[in-house]
C-alpha cells in the first residue's frame, strides 16, 4: 500500500536546520582561500569604478576586542556589499606596530624599567612581538569572515612605510611647518614620555584642593594707596599644591571686579567679586567686611611674596581666568600648563622647570628628590608652617590619566619637535576641508571642527625607543638642535633599505649630506639625538604611504571608517598631514561607530568582570551571528552586547535561517532555465511577493549605500519573518505539497520562491558572508546568471524592477493585509470565548 507521504512533493534539502556555524564557518572559509577569492573579485571588476576604503590600523599588542570586530565587521560589510554592487574594490588592512603599547605590554613581559633597555636588542624584540600578534589578529579577522589583502596588509614597522614616515617629515620641514621650542606637554612620569592628546583619558582622581596667601609686598603701591595693613593677601585657589614650586606670577581677569575682604583678624584677603561668597564659606574666617573694590585690570604689576620660597610673584591679567570656581586669582607656572606657558612667553615671565622625566623634583631646595605626589604633601606642610594655606579640602575631578599604563600625568616643559597648526594658515585650512568631506553621523563634523579650532601645535617626539627615530642632530659645539630636511631625505632613504634600526647602529656622517655644517655656528661635529616620533604621526601619514599605485588605490579615500573617539585621533592627524602635505583631504567621507558597553551601558572593563571576547562568541554561536549583532542596532550610538542580547540576536538569525531553509527545501527539483515561469503568467499571489521583493530591494540598496546597517537588518528580518513566513510561505504550503510536481501553479511558486532565495541570499550576503555562501551552494539548479559565479560574493546585486502591474498588486495585497489583521484579530477574540477552534472552522461575511 503506497504510503500517503510519497505521494505529496515534501520538502528537501541539504541545507541544515542546525547551523553549527562553529564548525561549519571554518569550512567556507578554507574553499574562499582555495579558490583565492579575494584575487578573483580583484580581478573581477578591475575595469570598473573604484572605491577605495582605508582601513586604520589597530595595535599589534593583543587578541581582537568587540571594538575591533564591530570595527571591521563595518568596513568588511561595505567593501562586499561595493563589490557585489561593480565597484573595483581593493582593501589593504593595516597594523601599527611601533610605539607605547608594543613597548609597555613588553617592557612588563620582560619585566624591564625603560633605564635596562639596550636599544638595538630590545627593537629586535619589539619588532617579533608585534609581528606576532600581526599574525594572531589577521588570522582573527579572517575567522570574523573579513575579507582584504591578508598577504599583503601595510605594516608601520615595514622598511618602506618607515620611510615614508620620514619623507612626509621631510616634506612638512621643509615647507615650514616643523619647529622645536620648550613647551608644557602631557607627560607620563610612569612611561617616561610625552603623550599626544589622543593618548590621554581622563578618569575621576581625588586631588588636593587648596586656598592659599600670596602675601601683598610691602613695596606694592596699592598698600600706600588704600592704606592696607601688612597682613594683605590675594587668595589663589589650587587642586596641584606641587606646582606652587615653579610659580611666577598670580593671574587676574581684567575685566571682572576684585574685593578686598578685612577680617575681624585684621587681615585682607583679595578675590574675584563673584566668587566672594563661595570663598567665605571655604575660609575659617569670622566677620569679613568690604573695604574696597577695584576691576582686574588696575591690579596689574603689583608684586607678591612667594608663599614659602625666597622669590618675587607678579600679578598679571588673563582672559582664562574663570569665576566659576575658586577665588579668580590663578597662581601662574609657565612650565606646567599651556595657557601659563602663552601667558609666560606674552609677559616674559621666567620659566621654572624643575622636574625631571621620572616627576622627581632637582635643584629645588628641600622639596629636591621628591616625587610629584610626594611633593604635594610636603608643600601643604610648608604652607601650614607658613600660615599661608587657608583652606585644605578633597576634590574629586576628572583628570588627565595615561591611557596606556592609567596614572596620573602631569604638565611639564621640556624641549620637544612640534607641527605648527598656525603656519600657513593650515587650522583655518582644515576647518575648511573638514566641511567639505561627508560626516556620518553629520555631528562628527561639528565635533572634528570643535577639536581644531582649539588643539595646540601637535607634540611630534616621543622619549621612547621603539618606532622611527627622528633624525635630528646636536650641534657639539653650540649644543643647538639641527633637523635638516635634506639629511632626513638621506636618512629615509637608507631605512628603506635597511629599516629604521639603521639609525641606532650607524654614525651619523653615513647620513649627511656634502659639507653639512651646522646652520648656528658653522660646527662640523655633531651627536645624534633618539627621539622617536609619535605614533599618530605614523599612522596620521599612512595616506602617504598606501594610497598609492604600490597597493593598488589612489589618494584620496572614499571611506575612512573609525570609532568616534578617531575624531581627537586618526581622523584629526590624516587631516592634518594630508593638508600639509597634499593641500586637499585625505578621505571624502568619514563614518563613525560608537563603542561596545555591556547591557547596563558600563564600558567594557577587566575590573567590572564584563568583558566579552568576540573569539569566545564566535566559538559558541559562530561569526555571523556577531556581524548580525553589529548591525542588530544603530552602530553609530554605543552597542550594548550581553549573553540575553546574543540570545536575541541568535533567534533572529534561527528565524532568518529557517525561512530560507523553506525556501530552498521547495525548489529541490526547479530548474531555472527549463521550469520558470513568465511573471506574466504567474499566480498573482506569486507576482505580489516578486513585487514585494523588488520594493526591498531597492530599499535595502539604499540603506547600504547610506550606511544604514540596522535598517537593513530590520526591514530583512520583518519581511522573512512576517511578509514570507507568516503570510506568503503559510499560503504557499498547499499548493507546494500537493500539486503535481509540474503543475503550472506549483512551478509559479518555485520562480518566486528562486527569485526569493537567491537575491535575498545575495542582499545578505555582506551582512552574513557564511551563511549565504551555504545557501548559495545549496541553490541545487541556478539561472544562466547566477550559474557562472562559484561563489555568492562574485555575484552581481542586480536591480529587481518593480513590474508595470506591480504598483496595482501592491496597492490591493496592502489591503488584504490590512483585512487580514481584522479579522485574525476578531478570530482571536472568539477563540478566547471559546466558540471558536481552528481558524478553519471561520467565515469571514
Amino acid at each position: 500500500m503506497k504510503d500517503y507521504k510519497d505521494t505529496l512533493n515534501l520538502p528537501q534539502t541539504g541545507f541544515p536546520m542546525r547551523a553549527n556555524l562553529p564548525a561549519r564557518e571554518p569550512l567556507f572559509f578554507q574553499k574562499w582561500q582555495e579558490r583565492d577569492l579575494y584575487k578573483k573579485l580583484v580581478l573581477k571588476n578591475k575595469d570598473r569604478e573604484s572605491f577605495v576604503l582605508h582601513d586604520g590600523p589597530p595595535y599589534a599588542n593583543g587578541d581582537i576586542h568587540l571594538g575591533h570586530a564591530l570595527n571591521k565587521t563595518l568596513k568588511d560589510i561595505v567593501v562586499r556589499f561595493k563589490i557585489m554592487s561593480g565597484y573595483s574594490v581593493r582593501f589593504t588592512p593595516g597594523w601599527d606596530c611601533h610605539g607605547l603599547p608594543v613597548e609597555h605590554q613588553l617592557i612588563k613581559q620582560m619585566g624591564l624599567k625603560k633605564s635596562e633597555i639596550e636599544p638595538v636588542k630590545f627593537r629586535k624584540k619589539a619588532r617579533d612581538y608585534a609581528l606576532k600578534y600581526v599574525d594572531i589578529q589577521k588570522n582573527q579577522f579572517q575567522r570574523l569572515g573579513c575579507i582584504g589583502d591578508w598577504q599583503k596588509p601595510y605594516l608601520t614597522l615595514d622598511f618602506n612605510y618607515e620611510a615614508w614616515i620620514l619623507r612626509s617629515l621631510a616634506d612638512l620641514i621643509a615647507k615650514g611647518y616643523i619647529y622645536k621650542d620648550v613647551k608644557p606637554v602631557n607627560w607620563c612620569i610612569e612611561c617616561e614620555t610625552a603623550l599626544a592628546e589622543a593618548e590621554v583619558e581622563y578618569e575621576d582622581k581625588s586631588s588636593d584642593s587648596i586656598y592659599v596667601k600670596f602675601k601683598l609686598s610691602g613695596s606694592s603701591s596699592l598698600r600706600t594707596e588704600l592704606k592696607l595693613p601688612q597682613e594683605s593677601f590675594f587668595v589663589i585657589w589650587t587642586t596641584t599644591p606641587w606646582t606652587l614650586i615653579s610659580n611666577v606670577a598670580v593671574a587676574v581677569h581684567p575685566e571682572e571686579y576684585y574685593v578686598f575682604l578685612k577680617s575681624s583678624s585684621g587681615e585682607v584677603f583679595i578675590v574675584a567679586q563673584k566668587l566672594a561668597n563661595i570663598f567665605k564659606e571655604k575660609a575659617p574666617l569670622e566677620k569679613i567686611d568690604v573695604i574696597a573694590k577695584l576691576k582686574g585690570c588696575d591690579l596689574e604689576r603689583q608684586v607678591l611674596e612667594h608663599p614659602f620660597l625666597k622669590r618675587g610673584s607678579e600679578v598679571v591679567t588673563a582672559d582664562f581666568v574663570s569665576m566659576e570656581e575658586g577665588s579668580g586669582c590663578v597662581h601662574i607656572a609657565p612650565g606646567h600648563g599651556m595657557e601659563d606657558y602663552l601667558l609666560g612667553r606674552e609677559r616674559n615671565l621666567p620659566f621654572i622647570m624643575p622636574l625631571n622625566d621620572k616627576g622627581v623634583f632637582e635643584n629645588s631646595d628641600i622639596f629636591s628628590g621628591l616625587s610629584v605626589w610626594d611633593a604635594n604633601e610636603k608643600v601643604k606642610e610648608v604652607l601650614k608652617n607658613k600660615n599661608a594655606l587657608l583652606k585644605e579640602e578633597k576634590l574629586v575631578h576628572s583628570y588627565p590619566h595615561c591611557w596606556r599604563c592609567k596614572s596620573p600625568i602631569v604638565f611639564r616643559a621640556t624641549l620637544q619637535l612640534f607641527m605648527s597648526v598656525d603656519k600657513m594658515n593650515l587650522r583655518q585650512s582644515l576647518i575648511d576641508a573638514a566641511d567639505k568631506s561627508a560626516w556620518i553621523p553629520q555631528a562628527g563634523l561639528q565635533r572634528i571642527k570643535g577639536m581644531l579650532q582649539t588643539r595646540p601645535d601637535w607634540c611630534l617626539s616621543r622619549q621612547r625607543c621603539w618606532g622611527v627615530a627622528i633624525p635630528s642632530l646636536k650641534c657639539s659645539s653650540c649644543k643647538k638642535s639641527i633637523l635638516d630636511k635634506d639629511f632626513v631625505v638621506n636618512v629615509a632613504d637608507q631605512v628603506a633599505k635597511h629599516g629604521a634600526d639603521i639609525w641606532f647602529q650607524e654614525d651619523y656622517k653615513k647620513f649627511l649630506p656634502d659639507n653639512f655644517k651646522c646652520c648656528y655656528c658653522g660646527t662640523a661635529e655633531f651627536e645624534k639625538e633618539y627621539d622617536i616620533i609619535d605614533v599618530w604621526f605614523e599612522s596620521g601619514v599612512s595616506h602617504q604611504a598606501v594610497l598609492n599605485k604600490d597597493y593598488g588605490l589612489s589618494y584620496p579615500a572614499d571611506l575612512y571608517l573609525e570609532g568616534s573617539d578617531q575624531h581627537r585621533g586618526w581622523f584629526q592627524t590624516s587631516l592634518i598631514t594630508g593638508i600639509a602635505i597634499k593641500g586637499s583631504p585625505p578621505y571624502k567621507a568619514v563614518l563613525t561607530h560608537g563603542f561596545v558597553v555591556d547591557a547596563e551601558g558600563r564600558k567594557m572593563s577587566k575590573s567590572l568582570g564584563n568583558v566579552i571576547s568576540p573569539l569566545k562568541v564566535i566559538d559558541k554561536y559562530g561569526a555571523d551571528v556577531l556581524r548580525l549583532w553589529a548591525i542588530s542596532r544603530d552602530f553609530t550610538q554605543d552597542l550594548r552586547i550581553s549573553d540575553e542580547i546574543l540570545s536575541q540576536v541568535v533567534e533572529a538569525y534561527r528565524k532568518i535561517r529557517n525561512t530560507f531553509r523553506f525556501l530552498l527545501s521547495n525548489i529541490y527539483d526547479f530548474n531555472p532555465a527549463v521550469d520558470s515561469i513568465k511573471y506574466c503568467e504567474m499566480d498573482v499571489i506569486d507576482r505580489w511577493i516578486y513585487n514585494e521583493l523588488a520594493v526591498l530591494s531597492k530599499q535595502v540598496k539604499v540603506m547600504y549605500e547610506e550606511y544604514q546597517f540596522n535598517q537593513i537588518f530590520k526591514k530583512v528580518y520583518v519581511f522573512m519573518n512576517e511578509t514570507l513566513s507568516s503570510v506568503y510561505l503559510a499560503i504557499l504550503k498547499d499548493r507546494m505539497y500537493t500539486f503535481h510536481s509540474n503543475d503550472k501553479k506549483r512551478r509559479s511558486a518555485q520562480s518566486a520562491l528562486y527569485a526569493l532565495a537567491s537575491n535575498l541570499a545575495k542582499l545578505t550576503a555582506p551582512i552574513m558572508p557564511f551563511t549565504a555562501e551555504d545557501i548559495w551552494e545549496n541553490l541545487v539548479s541556478k539561472n544562466k546568471t547566477d550559474s557562472v559565479f562559484e561563489s555568492i560574493h562574485e555575484a552581481d546585486l542586480e536591480d529587481i524592477e518593480i513590474e508595470s502591474d506591480g504598483d496595482g498588486i501592491l496597492k490591493d495585497f496592502g489591503f488584504l493585509q490590512d483585512l487580514r489583521s481584522l479579522v485574525m484579530k476578531a478570530i482571536e477574540d472568539e477563540r478566547s470565548k471559546g466558540s471558536l477552534g481552528s481558524s478553519l472552522e471561520a467565515d469571514v461575511c
